[in-house]
């Protein structure tokens, strides 16, 4: 697929289909306006009459003669004070939905002009060609990888966006969005892939790929030798039921000043979980495979940097393992000694996340780091919590949470806050081990963090729970991409100039 920009005059522009937007109430974007004095009027005509409305994210494709374009494609963009970056991006999926299975080869699209309200930082053109390059990569998205019999090529090839000036910050604001979808494709890809090809030697081998690819990514990977060796014990205990041994996944990008501190990702890689000996349920088990979509996040957000280069340094570290009951398995009861030296009662098998967590949020600290900010598909309590919508943020930092959260509404990819306080530290105690790896029932994403804030004492630091953004279920399964949006918009905002 291509995507550029265009700055001429789309009334001078030849396409196969015109794509405009239209307020259900509000003042017209100039494009809609030139485009309907080309068309005789007919744009108001169509409104006045009561065939296309303005509602947000409805859609009606009008054919057309005798015009530089075969068909006019109407999307609605709602009311002017109700149209947050939200219902702007809701909007812009809804205009590819109609497109990508249509008969159109080349579009037109003209909605960086319409107006977004409610976040000052939205505002801007580079904004919004930022989210429509991100929309138009990340919902043309198929994986098809293992279908025996592959889908007819869609007849859309290309696609024409419309900006005020063919100035250079546009061109980049509209290639990191187009860099940031296709971060959250490549996410998407990893997590979608099998487990049986998908295990932590496999995603050290497409750490080892994206520094092949990419001379400014280093990459280091450590086996299970290397870990015992370094007292890596809870993300070791964590695969002693698999044949498939875990691996340590380090990899480096260092765009910045050298004097700079990273910023540093972490992301939980548990390419497969069936709880261990404390066994899940076996109906949707097969999602489990997602449960190595921090580590997949971390992925993208690497390889967005590697497209786009910007000037910041930052250190991902994957801890990948895969979670197997055998005769081999930790057990409950079993106590652990961590990198960090703090011993660990181990309750439960399937709270295994926090375990290869801790050992990797102590490694990190080698790299004296600017913040840690780690991402893992954690607790189900966090779904039921927040449902699907929002991802969970705990952090020991206000500074580094409200970053967080402003990247979140900025890129529609939003988190909330939860507390981390003291209060909830007792539900870890152990009669026999420093903490143990369960609370009680109550509070189950907030004592999770608690866990691992333990180890995280010594910088800034930050937590988000995916359990429910990382991955779709039902008709439309498949992974989702997030948080990379998120993150690519917080790490933007810490690149120099």
């Amino acid at each position: 697929m291509n995507f550029s920009l265009s700055s001429k005059a789309i009334v001078s522009t030849k396409a196969d289909c015109l794509v405009i937007g239209l307020p259900e109430k509000g003042t017209w974007p100039e494009s809609t306006t030139q485009a309907d004095d080309a068309l005789g009027g007919l744009i108001k005509t169509l409104q006045k009459n009561g065939d296309i409305s303005g509602k947000n994210a409805t859609t009606r494709s009008v054919p057309l003669s005798d015009q530089p374009w075969s068909r006019l494609l109407v999307v609605g963009t709602g009311k002017d004070s109700e149209r947050t970056p939200a219902a702007y991006r809701k909007a812009l999926i809804a205009l590819v939905g109609a497109l990508k299975d249509g008969p159109s080869k080349l579009a037109l699209v003209t909605l960086a002009d319409t107006a977004v309200t409610g976040a000052d930082a939205v505002s801007s053109e580079e904004a919004r060609l930022n989210l429509i390059g991100r929309t138009l990569e990340e919902q043309l998205y198929t994986f098809t990888d293992y279908k025996s019999e592959k889908p007819t090529a869609r007849k859309l090839n290309k696609v024409l966006v419309t900006a005020s000036a063919s100035g250079k910050a546009l061109k980049d604001a509209f290639n990191l969005g187009l860099a940031t979808g296709r971060g959250m494709n490549f996410t998407r890809d990893l997590g979608n892939t099998p487990p049986n090809i998908c295990h932590p030697e496999w995603l050290a081998q497409q750490a080892k790929k994206l520094a092949k690819d990419h001379d400014c990514i280093k990459t280091e990977v450590f086996d299970e030798k290397q870990m015992e060796k370094m007292g890596m014990n809870t993300i070791l205990a964590v695969g002693k039921g698999s044949t498939q041994p875990p691996r340590l996944i380090v990899m480096e990008y260092r765009g910045g000043n050298p004097k700079d501190k990273p910023q540093v990702l972490v992301g939980k890689g548990i390419t497969f979980d069936t709880g261990g000996i404390s066994l899940k349920p076996g109906a949707g088990m097969d999602e489990m495979k997602y449960d190595m979509g921090g580590s997949a996040s971390v992925f993208g957000a690497m390889q967005v940097l590697a497209e786009t280069k910007p000037k910041i340094n930052v250190v991902a570290v994957i801890a990948a393992a895969e979670n197997m009951p055998d005769g081999g398995a930790c057990r409950p009861g079993d106590i652990v000694t961590t990198l960090s030296g703090q011993t660990v009662e181990i309750l439960n098998t399937d709270a295994e996340g926090r375990l290869v967590l801790c050992d990797a949020l102590t490694y990190v600290k080698k790299f004296d780091p600017a913040a840690v900010i780690d991402m893992a598909t954690l607790t189900g309590a966090c779904i039921v919590a927040l449902g699907h919508h929002a991802t969970g943020l705990l952090a020991n930092n206000d500074e580094l949470a409200n970053e967080l959260l402003a990247a979140g509404e900025r890129a529609d990819d939003r988190a909330w806050r939860l507390p981390l306080w003291d209060d909830y530290q007792s539900q870890l105690d152990s009669n026999f081990a420093d903490m143990q790896n369960i609370g009680d029932r109550s509070a189950g994403t907030i004592t999770a963090a608690c866990f691992l804030s333990r180890f995280a004492k010594e910088y800034r630091w930050a937590h988000l729970d995916i359990a429910g953004t990382a991955w779709q279920s039902g008709k439309a399964k498949g992974a989702s991409g997030r948080p990379v949006p998120l993150l690519v918009d917080y790490l933007m905002s810490h690149a120099g100039k």
